[in-house]
């Protein structure tokens, strides 16, 4: 067997970063699907976005985040707060929201609340929320894209309470999303194995089938993903 040429050490480098990557995304997923197997957690909904998510009071790093965990909606104001890069992503286009358009969020006891925005601001991080308004919501997240120095705010107010809608409050579109990444990395890899030379191209599959039978641990035993990307934030600036 011929020894790996420098050229495919790079290459094996660059499949095992990628990996770290899509095993912090599976480890998120994977986690995530366990914290939301209580139904009776509230959602929240953008269509224009693609926003499907279920609100969670543990951590950022389950999706979205209502702060501080306790805080109701037509008691308080509610402050929910989402990643805008890796970890689902589940704020990444909020910036595309606008004045008047609509959101629901769906919450047990409450029923389903229908908001509009009615303002979008970016500040520094260190802003404080002057919300008083039980009738308002603020959706939150990083600004810009990849950065942690500014806070995208959109505020919304309550038009009108609905009956909770069952089907949706139950719904999890996400519960496959950690499969769906570990089968896309493998199919691909298995694509680039099967391209690359010849006489390298067993270290390529190799490192490709050992990446992916992790993926799929990942899947069924996942561990909290910021372990993960604690461990590789070096990659990204240290942002």
């Amino acid at each position: 067997m011929n020894k790996p040429s420098i050229s495919t050490l790079v290459v094996i480098i660059c499949l095992l970063i990628i990996g770290l990557y899509a095993m912090g995304e599976v480890n998120y997923f994977s986690t995530k699907s366990v914290v939301e197997k209580n139904i009776e957690s509230p959602k929240i909904i953008i269509p224009s976005i693609g926003v499907d998510e279920k609100i969670n009071n543990e951590s950022l790093n389950y999706g979205v985040l209502s702060d501080p965990g306790e805080n109701i909606p037509t008691k308080e104001a509610l402050l929910l707060f989402g990643h805008r890069t890796l970890q689902g992503s589940p704020f990444l286009r909020l910036n595309e929201l606008s004045h008047g358009d609509s959101f629901l969020v769906e919450w047990p006891g409450i029923g389903e609340l229908n908001y509009t925005v009615v303002n979008t601001t970016i500040v520094p991080a260190a802003y404080e929320i002057p919300a008083s308004n039980a009738d308002e919501v603020y959706l939150i997240t990083c600004d810009p894209i990849g950065s942690t120095e500014n806070r995208l705010i959109v505020q919304g107010d309550l038009n009108e309470i609905a009956s909770l809608n069952e089907e949706i409050i139950n719904r999890n579109p996400q519960e496959s999303h950690a499969l769906i990444i570990t089968a896309i990395f493998l199919i691909i890899g298995l694509a680039f194995s099967y391209f690359y030379p010849k006489e390298n191209r067993i270290y390529i599959l190799a490192t490709v089938l050992i990446i992916s039978a992790v993926l799929f641990y990942c899947c069924i035993n996942p561990i909290p993903s910021e372990l993960i990307y604690d461990k590789i934030i070096f990659l990204n600036g240290g942002m």
